[in-house]
Order: C-alpha cells, then sequence, then structure tokens
C-alpha cells in the first residue's frame, strides 16, 4: 500500500498535494479505480503548539517535594507529558506479571495518531491543565500564552 497526499479543491475534489503522490496517481490510467482510507494529515504547526502548552505547563507547575531513598526526586518533562496525556484519557492498559494494572500514555506519532483524535487530546489536555495547574487561568488566557510563545519560535 502507498501513502499519498491529497488537497481538497473547492469542487469537492481531491487532488495530489505533492509532487510524490501526484507521480504516483501519474503511473495509473485515467478511470482507474482505488479504494482509500481518508484521514487528515497531521499539521506540524498543531504538534509544534501542543508543546508549547505542554511546556508551559510543565514550567508552571511546581510539585511537591519528594524524596525516595534519600534522593531528591525531580520534576521530569517526559514524564509530566506522559501523565498529562493519561489525566486527558488517552492511554492504554497492560497487566503487569505481578497482576497490576500499568497505563501508558497513547503515543501521538503521526503513525499512531491522527489529526481529529490529536485536536481532541489537545483539548483534553488543556482541560486538565487548568483543572490542576492553570487554576486561576481561562482556557483563553493560556491559548494566548501558548500562541504568544510560538511568535517567538
Amino acid at each position: 500500500m502507498t501513502d499519498i497526499y491529497l488537497t481538497k479543491t473547492p469542487t469537492g475534489a481531491l487532488v495530489p498535494a505533492d509532487s510524490d503522490s501526484a507521480d504516483y496517481l501519474k503511473k495509473h490510467k485515467v478511470g482507474q479505480g482505488f479504494k482509500a482510507k481518508i484521514t487528515r494529515a497531521r499539521n506540524v504547526m498543531f504538534l509544534r503548539k501542543f508543546f508549547a502548552l505542554l511546556n508551559y505547563g510543565f514550567d508552571t507547575w511546581k510539585p511537591l517535594e519528594a524524596v525516595y531513598h534519600g534522593q531528591i526526586a525531580e520534576k521530569n518533562f517526559k514524564q509530566f507529558r506522559e501523565d498529562i496525556t493519561i489525566l486527558a484519557g488517552y492511554f492504554e492498559t497492560f497487566v503487569r506479571m505481578d497482576g497490576s494494572v500499568q497505563l501508558r500514555a497513547k503515543s501521538i506519532s503521526f503513525a499512531n495518531m491522527d489529526e481529529d483524535e490529536f485536536e481532541s487530546l489537545y483539548s483534553a489536555v488543556i482541560d486538565v491543565l487548568l483543572k490542576r495547574i492553570f487554576i486561576n487561568q481561562t482556557r483563553g488566557d493560556v491559548e494566548n500564552v501558548v500562541n504568544n510563545i510560538l511568535a517567538f519560535s
């Protein structure tokens, strides 16, 4: 199976979005039928916005001090991102050898999450951050800060 990228025109037709897609379609006869599973291509700028949101949340988050076996536990961005994703409801469950259940954040890679699901995740993450970190801010306040962060990137 070959992945090609299409763009919707004002008439509703789907046309090749890049030269590789156009080249692939040129190899086939006019009128040739195709079966397609359509997903919206991921928006790289929206992914950057998602990480700007997470970075803003991480920078704002002030965890309680924790000590484990005499070692002070440090906050960690990767763990923060996974925890926020799980709290937003985007996780998989696994049974461990001891019979306990483990939650793992869903992958946000382009191959594992389409644009529609990613937009839903983004919205759910803002809700979690508003409830747990940005307690005195509105969704609009947070969006403005994230957009300003992106403007300086």
